[in-house]
């Protein structure tokens, strides 16, 4: 009888720990900013207005400050393994149009991930003091911290 329950409670623990770190372990995909469609995008030549290439690519993710000269289409693919975890970026892409002065296409260039340094233009996190930590750092920073005490 004994030995019965100690492998029932041996083969919940087994399914209580499998259940969790199942849970945690998703892999998700992210997929943010311009879908660029390349055929459009190789469709935009040079000497074409400001207007034939918003109809053909939509609006622009941002525009240089300067003069509204360059027009930038940005897209981000990222992936996340754990679901607690901060995402990885696997691909990114630039599409610019460069105009001249009188607003016509001089030209178009696509960067990728290769071209450049990867930063967040719209950070969805707010900066504290302090070492950055992930999760399970936290936790054992909390529990390490810990006095049952109190003093």
């Amino acid at each position: 009888m004994r030995r019965t329950s100690s492998l029932i409670a041996r083969l919940a623990a087994v399914a209580l720990i499998a259940g969790v770190s199942g849970a945690c372990v998703v892999g998700e995909e992210f997929q943010r900013g311009y879908l660029l469609d390349e055929q459009a995008f190789a469709s935009v030549k040079p000497g074409q207005d400001a207007q034939q290439v918003l109809q053909i690519l939509g609006t622009p993710s941002t525009v240089s400050t300067v003069g509204n000269r360059s027009w930038y289409y940005i897209s981000q693919r990222s992936t996340r393994r754990v679901q607690f975890m901060n995402d990885t970026v696997v691909d990114q892409r630039v599409a610019a149009v460069y105009f001249t002065k009188n607003l016509k296409v001089e030209r178009v260039a696509l960067y990728g991930l290769q071209d450049g340094r990867v930063f967040d233009f719209v950070s969805r996190t707010t900066p504290t003091g302090g070492s950055d930590q992930n999760f399970v750092g936290q936790l054992f920073r909390g529990v390490a911290s810990l006095n049952p005490f109190g003093s």
